[in-house]
């Protein structure tokens, strides 16, 4: 049977969530028609071996080993690229620290087949408590901040219903040959960090809808992917990401636009105030991160994080 669908999962050091996003997924009611394409950014922790080891002989899985960690959008982008090349015409962008309901997926593909767009599930926390992480999103009407739907609140139905919103989170979000031909791939130069945001930015302004699928369920081990958001390497991404993705959406015909200057007393304020947190805490390499994302944003400098 022809694959329908790629699941793509990016893996950087990740052998302890792997094998059970795969399991779920294989439970899928669609397993028959879904392609597995995990794409590995140079891991060191023995997870590629364990994949192979352990997956080599399921033809439902393969796997891209890259030379490098080139980050969250190049290497879902090589998994797109891989899919389009086997003929595959839809592809899900999943976290592999999640774990997903065995009918999410064949609901989130009867609402992209009726409706186009792209498509987010309700993600919940893993841990049980039915707490939503997201579900669906918006942007604040100023600043164009991303918001989550729900964050942390009980699951008691509030968001039981599908429709259209403003923001698509890349822990899960199924995309398709027809939205990547008319708006591009992810942005490469984010490497981590807000590329879901200017991705969600460029479909509004391309009319490609965001779709919250209400019925389809993921569930999220909250940062498992990125070791949490305790790092100068992470204060660093949010700084430099946050500036580049408004600068590419706020600017018009080359000037700088009122809603922009905005924008840039708002970073400015977030960001001390940030500061003042990290150094309270006696965290001053946060500080030093941020300040070096503020730096490489003017510079131009994309990419990984360079420690120092």
């Amino acid at each position: 049977m022809g694959k329908e669908i790629s699941v793509i999962l990016v893996n950087y050091n990740g052998r302890e969530y792997n094998d059970r996003c795969i399991e779920s997924l294989l439970r899928s009611t669609v397993s028959a028609c879904i392609q597995i394409v995990v794409v590995d950014n140079a891991s060191t922790d023995g997870s590629l071996e364990a994949l192979r080891a352990r997956w080599d002989e399921e033809d439902r899985i393969h796997v891209i080993s890259l030379d490098q960690n080139y980050g969250f959008s190049k290497a879902n982008n090589e998994g797109i690229r891989w899919s389009l090349e086997q003929g595959i015409d839809r592809f899900l962008l999943l976290n592999n620290d999640t774990e997903i309901a065995p009918e999410a997926i064949e609901r989130m593909l009867a609402y992209q087949r009726d409706r186009g767009g792209i498509v987010v599930p309700k993600v919940l926390y893993a841990d049980g408590t039915d707490t939503i992480w997201c579900a669906g999103g918006d942007f604040t009407p100023i600043v164009k901040k991303a918001m989550q739907r729900g964050l942390n609140q009980k699951d008691r139905g509030q968001f039981d219903k599908s429709g259209v919103c403003g923001f698509a989170n890349g822990c899960a979000m199924l995309l398709s040959k027809e939205i990547t031909e008319k708006i591009g791939f992810l942005d490469e130069r984010f490497f981590l960090y807000y590329e879901d945001t200017e991705y969600s930015m460029r479909a509004a302004e391309h009319g490609v809808p965001i779709l919250y699928c209400a019925d389809a369920v993921v569930r999220h081990k909250v940062n498992g992917s990125t070791k949490g958001n305790e790092k100068p390497a992470n204060a660093y991404y949010i700084t430099r990401n946050w500036l580049l993705c408004n600068r590419l959406h706020m600017h018009r015909e080359g000037r700088i636009s009122v809603r922009f200057l905005v924008f840039a007393v708002y970073f400015i304020c977030n960001r001390l105030a940030w500061m003042f947190i990290w150094l309270a805490r006696g965290k001053g390499a946060m500080c030093i991160g941020a300040f070096r994302g503020i730096r490489d944003f003017y510079n131009g400098t994309w990419g990984k994080y360079a420690e120092p």
